[in-house]
């Protein structure tokens, strides 16, 4: 038997940088992977930087690329960002957030559901605080992170008697290119004091998929030690 067959597969989507990324890495000693996304030059280099992964490219608004027989941890980690008023954003703006956070999750995980019941496996979503309180200028955004909330709530009692268990992780500010893209619409400094590191994330992933069997990590909050 090949390494990568005596192995548990998880699919991390967005792995190719950031949160995915470090998940991928923290995974990579016990697990095969498929390491999600779009730009196939990034993907390989992830790919070649571990010991077991292959590459899984595909856009998750479009046609998916082909999923394993049994998966035993799904990472919903691609997402996109979005800041501004309610009166700045139309609908056209709506729909693209809402149809990566949301709608492709939704399909990837409704594709994955034979495989995923197949291994009792663990579907883990990436969300954030802003799947739990929303502030000015993130009405699309945290929209979208509190229907992801309700999906994976959902989710989880649907595929209970499965033997699926499902995870919302929701960290605070994390020291990405994507935060600074948000602190930088704000018009704020960028101190990374103040922001988690995503492999402290992927710590989060690993206690949630480490979890026996007869248990789960239902839903958990991480947050920067320090507060602005």
């Amino acid at each position: 038997m090949t390494a990568a067959a005596s192995r548990p597969v998880a699919l991390i989507t967005g792995a190719s940088r950031g949160i995915g990324a470090a998940i991928a890495r923290e995974l990579a000693e016990t697990h095969h992977l498929l390491i999600g996304g779009r730009d196939e030059a990034a993907v390989n280099a992830v790919v070649d930087s571990l010991p077991s992964a292959e590459a899984w490219i595909c856009e998750l608004t479009g046609e998916l690329a082909p999923l394993p027989e049994k998966l035993d941890v799904l990472v919903h980690s691609a997402g996109l960002e979005s800041f501004g008023r309610l009166d700045e954003l139309d609908l056209e703006h709506w729909r693209k957030v809402f149809e990566l956070n949301v709608f492709a999750v939704a399909e990837l995980t409704r594709q994955a559901l034979p495989a995923l019941r197949q291994a009792k496996g663990l579907v883990i979503a990436i969300n954030s605080g802003a799947g739990h309180s929303a502030g000015p200028g993130f009405s699309v955004y945290a929209g979208s992170k509190f229907a992801l909330r309700a999906l994976t709530d959902s989710l989880r009692e649907e595929e209970r008697d499965h033997g699926v268990r499902v995870s919302s992780v929701h960290p605070g500010r994390v020291n990405t290119a994507m935060q600074e893209r948000l602190v930088a619409a704000y018009g704020q400094e960028y101190n990374t004091d103040y922001y988690l590191a995503p492999e402290d994330i992927a710590a989060t992933v690993r206690t949630v998929v480490d979890m026996p069997a007869r248990g789960a990590v239902e839903e958990v909050s991480v947050r920067p030690t320090l507060r602005k």
